[in-house]
């Protein structure tokens, strides 16, 4: 029997069940059913406290909305993991289920977790749909910096080669931002600013952060993040350092010799050019008005 034919019965058991995907690789199952379901590999959990309200869906390329509220549970979801940015833009499917036989199913949702918000022990999400990034602006900007972030595609710079990367242990954090690893002899000094740190262990695993500044003091690296990571790192906590970029033209040829890749142009006449005007004692010979 088909989902259609059960409700057609007029007399249904159906409930519905979630499944969220963080970026991170887990996925989580949830159902407003009084009992676990399990289905496409996943395992629905009853107990997670969560519950979703009617969901808004139209045709066209209108976004679906709705909003999904729980209580926050060790056993669902967990308050630090929402602090962290685990769920930010984690995938979500939310399938009609006839409970007595899961095999009868229909996805009724797939889309997004957007803006998450908490109080009194309770969390409430709002749910995007799949036409929701057709609303944000796109194209290139045409600049004199590179357009590309360092290690994309666009870039295709392989951050993974000898000289522009390191894992250190951390050694002590100031104020969530400033992170002090062990001297780095193999990436010259400097070179992280404007880089990212990965946390390979400890309770902020897998969160990324930016660096704002790199230097050496009393014989350790300093790193100044541009905002701290949102869960705690500890001394003895592994993290990866990549360098960074400036985005301009000397720095990726003479850096890291990518100047084939560099997405920007850095001959384009900047905004003063809109109002140079010729002088007595100047150059005016119509040469280029920016060397790279």
């Amino acid at each position: 029997m088909s989902l259609q034919a059960h409700l057609a019965t007029g007399c249904t058991t159906i409930c519905r069940a979630w499944a969220l995907a963080r970026a991170d690789g887990p996925v989580l199952g949830f159902t407003d059913h009084d009992r676990d379901l399990a289905f496409d590999g996943v395992t629905f959990r009853a107990e997670a406290g969560l519950t979703a309200r009617a969901l808004e869906q139209v045709t066209g390329l209108a976004v679906d909305n709705s909003e999904a509220v729980g209580a926050l549970r060790d056993a669902g979801l967990r308050e630090e993991d929402i602090l962290a940015g685990r769920y930010d833009g984690a995938g979500l499917r939310i399938w009609e289920v006839n409970w007595a036989d899961v095999t009868q199913r229909r996805l009724i949702f797939r889309g997004s977790l957007g803006e998450i918000t908490r109080a009194g022990g309770a969390f409430r999400a709002e749910l995007r749909g799949l036409s929701e990034p057709l609303g944000q602006p796109g194209g290139r900007i045409y600049h004199a910096g590179c357009s590309a972030v360092l290690g994309d595609q666009g870039c295709k710079f392989d951050l993974n080669a000898p000289g522009y990367f390191a894992e250190s242990a951390v050694v002590a954090v100031r104020d969530g931002a400033e992170i002090r690893v062990g001297p780095i002899q193999t990436v010259g000094p400097g070179w992280f600013a404007l880089g990212r740190l990965r946390v390979l262990s400890g309770a902020a695993e897998g969160l990324v952060g930016h660096i704002r500044d790199d230097r050496m003091r009393d014989g350790l690296r300093v790193l100044t993040l541009w905002d701290a990571l949102r869960a705690p790192l500890a001394p003895g906590d592994l993290v990866r350092l990549e360098v960074g970029c400036d985005k301009q033209a000397a720095t990726c040829r003479l850096r890291f010799d990518n100047m084939l890749n560099f997405q920007g142009f850095p001959h384009i006449p900047g905004e003063d050019w809109m109002t140079a005007y010729p002088k007595a004692g100047g150059a005016n010979t119509g040469g280029a008005r920016r060397s790279s």
